[in-house]
Formats: structure tokens, sequence, C-alpha cells
């Protein structure tokens, strides 16, 4: 019999405005509101990493501020995915800041890393193959390329308490990603595809091809707005426990004919109220 995988439940980022008072009770210090989100979630995508580096202090407060075992999972620079698009030897550099910032610091805590591709990039096995193959696999092999960090870091954590297996995660905001040689490059790197659910022409296909699917649930009626509905969630939750069991429902959108297996669920919706000002 094959065992269910984690299933774990979380929102994207959690100091929002239009939270407080909704989500977050009145007169919750905005200094609390990732204790008390960690006390009802159990995972958290840290957005803020998306538009800067963020100080090794915060990494620490992070990891202090939620329960054991939680789990963090991380969006990546858009420096990196956006700007640089690993296109050039600078790449190498960029990302060794991304992981000397503080990931290391979040330990048993770090979960998948998010790579998000902007809507202007077209699929290039040739590129793909080259930034799958720049990702560390584990954090002994994240600390040797956060050692190639510049003076942009100001304070590097380098450091690990021990060898932990790393996890990534790659969504995709162009048409020319419904291919199945991009599931193929995927499934060989070990990368999950995400599960990306939107009002937006983005690409939606559920092709398992790591140990592991993400999810994110963007708004029901316009970019990040909107609720979804009781049948729509159950829906969304007959693919999880599938997914959880290592298996696919054929109703799934897939592009290649054979199906990876799963052992972990993450997933996250951008707002746990009905508007959101999240914008990624």
């Amino acid at each position: 019999m094959k065992s269910t995988g984690d299933i774990l439940i979380g929102i994207s980022g959690w100091r929002y405005k239009g939270w407080r008072g909704t989500f977050y009770p009145e007169g919750l210090k905005q200094a609390t509101e990732l204790r008390y989100a960690a006390g009802l979630m159990q995972t958290i995508e840290i957005n803020g990493t998306h538009y800067s580096l963020q100080s090794l202090d915060s990494w620490h407060h992070w990891y202090a501020e939620t329960p054991p075992g939680f789990m963090f999972s991380v969006k990546s620079a858009r420096y990196l995915t956006h700007l640089l698009r690993f296109r050039d030897e600078t790449a190498t550099v960029a990302c060794a800041n991304f992981f000397a910032q503080g990931l290391l610091a979040l330990r048993d805590k770090l979960g998948p890393i998010l790579w998000q591709s902007p809507p202007s990039l077209r699929f290039d096995p040739a590129h793909m193959e080259r930034f799958l193959s720049l990702l560390p696999r584990d954090t002994e092999a994240a600390l040797a390329l956060a050692e190639q960090h510049d003076r942009r870091v100001k304070t590097p954590y380098l450091q690990i308490d021990r060898k932990r297996k790393l996890r990534h995660a790659v969504e995709v905001r162009h048409e020319s990603f419904v291919d199945p040689a991009f599931v193929k490059l995927l499934r060989r790197h070990k990368v999950a595809l995400v599960v990306s659910d939107s009002t937006e022409a983005w690409p939606q296909f559920e092709d398992l091809s790591a140990g592991f699917v993400y999810m994110r649930l963007h708004g029901t009626e316009t970019k990040y707005s909107g609720e979804y509905s009781d049948a729509s969630l159950e829906r969304w939750a007959r693919r999880i426990e599938a997914w959880s069991r290592g298996s696919q429902r054929r109703t799934c959108s897939r592009l290649a004919r054979k199906h990876a297996t799963c052992t972990a669920i993450s997933t996250t919706t951008p707002r746990p109220t009905r508007r959101s000002t999240r914008k990624d």
C-alpha cells in the first residue's frame, strides 16, 4: 500500500494591510502577525525575497516566530528570473547572493524554493537546461554556491547544521511551456512544476515531475481576488488527495502520458480573505 504524503496548506506572504481586521484580529500588533498566521497554517511563502535581499536578522526572526514542524517556501529573486533570466555568467553570482542572504538559517524549516518565470519568457530547452543545472540539490551545494556571493550581501550566512535535501519548483507564465519536452526536463532534474490557477492567460497543466506538488491559487474573479466556491475547493481537494497518494486523477490536465509520483503536497493561496493586495 502506498503511504500518504504530507499536505501543507498555507498563504503567500503575511503582511498585507487589507488583512488587518479581517484575517488578523483588530488590535493585533504587526510584529506578531507572522506568529499568528503560523499558528493557523502549516506553511507560508516568503515573497519579499522576490523583490530584494533580506537582512539576516529577518531570517533569524522568521525561524524563531514559527513553531516546530513549520515550513517556509521561499520565492526567488526577480533579478534572477525576470531581469538576468539566467542568460549570462552574472547569474551565478546573483544566485549565490540569493542563497547567502540567510536561506540556510531556516535549517529544518526551509521548504521548496519557488522560481517564477515572467510572462514574456518563452520555453527554450537549452536555456532551461542551464537554469535547472545551476540549482543546488542540497544544503551543502547551496553553501558552496553561497560562498561565491559579492558585497551586495552585507551579512552573509555561510553555515549549515547538516546536509539537507533542497526542493525546487518552477512556475511558468508563457504558453510555449505547454510542451512535453519541458516536463521531461523537469523530471530529469527532479524539479516540480507549479500548478498555478488564475484568471490570467497563464498555462495550467498538472504533470507530476518531482516528489512533491506545489500549488498556487491566484484568484477566481480577477488576478489575486475572489473567493473559491465550495464546489471548486472540493475539486481541488480531490486532486490534492490523489497527489498525496502518489497518483493523479484522470481529469487532471497534463502533457506527458506517464506521470511521476509524489510524497508531499505544498499549497499556497494568495489570501485568506476575499480581497488581496498581493501582486505576484
